[in-house]
């Protein structure tokens, strides 16, 4: 009887603990979503609040400038996710071992743009895309690439990839830091004695290091996939969206609708439509990537000898190596 009051004491007291948080997530999350998904099935602005059932969704996908914005998302995603995972990579597997000094300096120079608002971001970037004055533009016909000042935030053509390309250095920074976290993790025997049997560096990289950094890289692709839907202060900041819609994405037109046209059940539809889209991505194949990076870093450990068995079939397994008195070169074979 003791047992199960201090065992409801110790309960009441998780709870208690966990009230200011449930509270805060209720009131300003889940209250919120729950009030967006039911008033995208209203005409609901200043004036008016009517309930129209399907009618916004069928609006949504009829809309020329929701499709325009949508491809934009989609071109950001596509354009910047895979960039953000192979340059953070390589540039993690290339400082990581530098020394202490070297990595601390390569770490605050590619964490320094996260961690500097948004607005001096912006400030220095607008500066250097200046049709003018801008250094871009100045280096650009110093070395003779273009004869003439092009205007990049105001060019329909170049507009979208000067966003994508700030969105990329304010991106790369955590990557950077969470690979560098993983490289630490590897175990170094595994990769010495692959190298000792003659493995190259690819081999080393593919069959050892790689299962272990799977887990980050995933982690990495998932969070970079939803900042880039989610890109919103630099086109606000930069091309409110312009020229002509070029660079409109689904959350400034989203802000657009909601915030300047008061257009709130619109709006929340196409809130409701990027929720879905970014919830998308199947919890099922995260579990099984992870799965597989698991089972292949515990592979690895159990039976380095046969890791390059994929690449080369031809080759002998490395523990009946040691039977033979010669040295193998793995960039020839046998």
């Amino acid at each position: 009887m003791k047992v199960n009051k201090i065992r409801m004491r110790e309960t009441l007291v998780s709870y208690a603990f966990l009230a200011p948080i449930l509270i805060f997530f209720t009131v300003f999350v889940l209250a919120p979503m729950i009030m967006g998904f039911v008033t995208s099935f209203f005409n609901y602005s200043m004036t008016s609040f009517k309930f129209v059932g399907l009618e916004n969704y069928s609006r949504m996908f009829a809309d020329k400038v929701f499709i325009k914005s949508l491809i934009n998302t989609v071109i950001i995603v596509i354009g910047s996710v895979p960039i953000v995972v192979l340059f953070s990579l390589f540039v993690a597997s290339q400082t990581y071992h530098q020394n202490a000094i070297a990595r601390s300096f390569y770490r605050f120079v590619f964490f320094l743009p996260v961690v500097t608002g948004s607005v001096a971001v912006t400030v220095v970037w607008k500066w250097i895309y200046d049709p003018l004055s801008g250094i871009l533009n100045f280096v650009l016909k110093s070395g003779h690439v273009i004869n003439q000042n092009i205007s990049w935030l105001g060019d329909k053509h170049w507009a979208l990839m000067a966003i994508i390309i700030i969105l990329l250095t304010t991106s790369v920074g955590q990557p950077i830091i969470l690979y560098i976290a993983a490289m630490g993790n590897i175990d170094n025997s595994l990769v010495e004695a692959a190298r000792v049997d003659g493995a190259t560096e690819f081999q080393v990289f593919w069959k050892i290091k790689w299962p272990s950094l799977l887990p980050t890289t995933l982690y990495i692709a998932i969070i970079t996939t939803i900042n880039s839907f989610q890109c919103f202060a630099l086109i606000q900041l930069l091309t409110s969206g312009g020229p002509n819609y070029s660079t409109s994405t689904l959350m400034y037109y989203l802000y657009e609708k909601a915030f300047k046209l008061s257009e709130y059940g619109y709006a929340n539809t196409m809130g409701v439509f990027l929720a879905v889209m970014i919830a998308i991505q199947d919890p099922r194949k995260r579990r099984r990537i992870l799965k597989k990076g698991a089972s292949d870093e515990t592979n690895t450990k159990e039976t380095h000898h046969c890791l390059y068995s994929d690449f080369n079939d031809h080759f002998a397994p490395f523990d009946s190596l040691v039977h033979f008195p010669i040295l193998l070169d793995f960039d020839r074979g046998l």
